[in-house]
Parts: structure tokens; C-alpha cells; sequence
């Protein structure tokens, strides 16, 4: 929205005060003419000069262009009865700030032409005149010339930099959703399988507590560590959100195994020694996650876990000797599946899910992401 004060230009390498003085001097060159009339005139024409300027910059459509056309005739007025070129800086300022290209190259050369015209015919007719004040009309001149163009770079910069901003800005609220959603992963991924451990052997040692003891005492126990475990590692979140290591995550996926009483085979992980740290993040989750499910879902007796490198991708195998999966539709609906899913996307990475004699996922991811240790793409 533009206010009354925009009738002084801004921004166009001049100060104030030059263009207060442009403002001011057409009076001078009108009240030093001979004639009441042409002072009447030259009143006349500088009121109608600065109101149709300010219905420029506040209308729109045909309305801007009969008022561009006022003014042009009125600085060819000026120009040639009073020698006052200045008003043709106005008009190249307002030029500069037209947004369409087609507009802006029309009125730019249509300006540049009456305006050269108009000082050669004054310079013709006011010779003397034109003589004494030279040196201004010919920075005039060039301001005419180059004015347009430094407005409208600036203008378009000025643009390119609030869309910069607002895109930045936009990029900062993803950002701070998909922590958002990373952290809700994160909590499901290391609470929701301790809990629902501890929830499993809570309910196992109320069962066991009169008829084994030993045993149950023992499930206590592992409620204890579980409980110290998860209690750990939601401080690990808080803190710092760390990237998960492999060789961390199978210490804690062995230990919650054999706390469930399933036995587990690990082999490849050599394979694993070098991942990227974005693709390392991404398998430590997804070995996490599949293997809370193995223990709340798949009654099983034994878990193996196979890491593959290959010529094109990175393999995690995880299978499991239980009850397997029904449909591939109450696969897709557990959140833990889902959450594997989307960290697989971010990498291009597959999830394939088979349920035969047990249930095995194969994580896929390729190897088109290339990363340094230090984490930069």
C-alpha cells in the first residue's frame, strides 16, 4: 500500500533533500517568467503534475496510464516553456516500479523519447537558459536513462528477497513438524517397546509369583533393567535426539531378546562397518522397531538378523520363527510399520514384509545416497 509520502522517491541513490529541491524549484522557474499568465499556468500545471503522480502509484488499470500520459505532457511543458527537466525523474522513478516487463520496456521508451525530444526543442528555444544550467539537465537526462532500470532491479531483488524470507521461514516450520513427527517416532520406537515388555512380564510375574517364584522373581528383575533401559535411552532423546549407532542398537536388541526368552542369530554386520550416518540412523530404527515387533506380535522361540552389502544397496534382514502376519493389510496399519516406512522414503528405501512359517522383513536401501562421516550430503 502506498502512502502520500511516496511522491518523494525512495531508494534511487539521491537523498531527500533532492528531491525536496525538485519539488520546490519548479515554482522558482515558474514565479521568474514575465507574465501573470504564464505563472497561472505553470501553477496549474505543477498541482496537476503531483496529483495525477500520486493517482499513479494508488489506481490501477487504464487509470495509471491517462495519468502517465498527464505527466509526460506536463513535463514536456515544462521542459520546453520553463526549462524544468526534473519532473522527468519522477516519472522514470514511478517507470522503474512498474511490475509488468512489457509495460515497463513501453513507457520507458516512450518516456525517453518525449523527454529527449522536449530538452532538444527547450535547448533550441532556450538556448541561454539551457546553457546555464547544462550540467544538471544532462545528469537529468541520464538519470532518465539509467533510473528505470536501477528501480526496477531493486524492486525485483526486494521481491526475490521476501519470497527468500518466506520461503525460509515456511522451511523452518516443516522443519520443526518433522521433528516433531521424528521424536513421536523416536518415543514409539524406545518407549513403546519397553513398555509394552514390561507391561508383557508385569502380567507374567502376577502369574508366576505363587506358583514359581524363582521365576517370577527373575521377570522382576527384567522389568527392573527394562525399566533403567528405557529410562535411558528417553534421556538420550531429550538431550541430544543422537544418531543411533549399529553397533549399539544390537547390544540393546540382543538384550531385549534374550529378556524375552527368544533366541537370536547375528550375522553380516561387518558389512555394516562404514555406513553413512543418515543411512546407519535409518537401519538402527528399523532393526529397533522390527524387532519390538517380533517380540510383541510373533510368539516365537528364535530371531535371526542378517545385514547384506551389496553392489547397489544395503540389505537388513530380520526373520522369525512365530505365528507370522495374516494380511498385508494389518501390516500396514501398525504404526511401527508405518514409522519404518516413511524414515525408508526419506532415503528411498523399500520395505518388504513376507509371512511364511514365521515372518521376515527385508530392509532395502540403495546406495545413491552418498554421505560423509561427518553427516554432510
Amino acid at each position: 500500500m502506498y502512502h502520500w509520502f511516496h511522491i518523494i522517491p525512495k531508494n534511487t541513490g539521491l537523498s531527500l533533500f533532492a528531491w525536496i529541491a525538485f519539488c520546490i524549484l519548479p515554482f522558482y522557474f515558474i514565479i521568474r517568467s514575465a507574465t501573470l499568465y504564464e505563472i497561472i499556468l505553470g501553477g496549474a500545471m505543477i498541482i496537476l503534475f503531483f496529483t495525477t503522480y500520486r493517482l499513479s502509484f494508488i489506481k490501477k488499470g487504464w487509470t495509471v496510464y491517462v495519468a502517465l500520459s498527464i505527466e509526460m505532457l506536463i513535463s514536456i511543458g515544462m521542459t520546453i516553456y520553463f526549462g524544468y527537466v526534473y519532473f522527468a525523474l519522477f516519472i522514470a522513478f514511478y517507470i522503474g516500479s512498474v511490475k509488468s516487463k512489457a509495460g515497463f520496456i513501453s513507457l520507458y521508451v516512450v518516456h525517453l523519447s518525449t523527454t529527449t525530444i522536449a530538452v532538444i526543442i527547450g535547448f533550441m528555444t532556450e538556448y541561454e537558459e539551457f546553457m546555464a544550467q547544462l550540467p544538471f539537465n544532462a545528469l537529468s537526462l541520464l538519470g532518465v536513462i539509467l533510473l528505470p532500470f536501477t528501480i526496477y532491479q531493486r524492486i525485483r531483488r526486494e521481491e526475490l528477497e521476501s519470497k527468500l524470507s518466506d520461503a525460509n521461514e515456511r522451511i523452518s516450520q516443516l522443519m520443526v513438524v518433522e521433528e516433531r513427527q521424528r521424536i513421536a517416532r523416536d518415543l514409539h520406537d524406545t518407549l513403546g517397546q519397553k513398555l509394552s515388555l514390561i507391561g508383557i512380564k508385569s502380567d507374567l510375574a502376577r502369574k508366576l509369583v505363587n506358583v514359581k517364584p524363582e521365576v517370577a522373581q527373575q521377570e522382576l528383575e527384567d522389568i527392573n533393567q527394562t525399566s533403567r533401559t528405557a529410562l535411558r535411552e528417553v534421556r538420550e532423546i531429550v538431550s541430544n535426539m543422537r544418531t543411533a549407532r549399529l553397533e549399539e542398537e544390537l547390544v540393546r536388541v540382543q538384550e531385549l531378546l534374550q529378556s524375552s526368552s527368544i533366541a537370536c542369530g547375528i550375522s553380516g554386520e561387518e558389512a555394516f562397518k562404514h555406513l553413512p550416518l543418515l543411512i546407519e540412523d535409518v537401519f538402527c530404527m528399523c532393526l529397533k522397531e522390527s524387532v519390538t515387533n517380533v517380540v510383541k506380535h510373533s510368539q516365537a522361540s528364535s530371531c535371526t538378523i542378517s545385514f547384506e552389502s551389496r553392489p547397489n544397496e544395503w540389505r537388513l534382514l530380520v526373520q522369525d520363527d512365530g505365528v507370522g502376519l495374516r494380511t498385508a493389510t494389518q501390516t500396514e496399519q501398525k504404526s511401527g510399520m508405518i514409522g519404518m516406512k516413511e524414515r525408508l522414503e526419506f532415503v528411498n528405501g523399500e520395505l518388504d514384509v513376507r509371512s511364511k512359517e514365521g515372518t521376515q522383513l527385508i530392509i532395502r536401501i540403495p546406495r545413491i545416497i552418498h554421505q560423509t562421516e561427518g553427516g554432510a550430503l
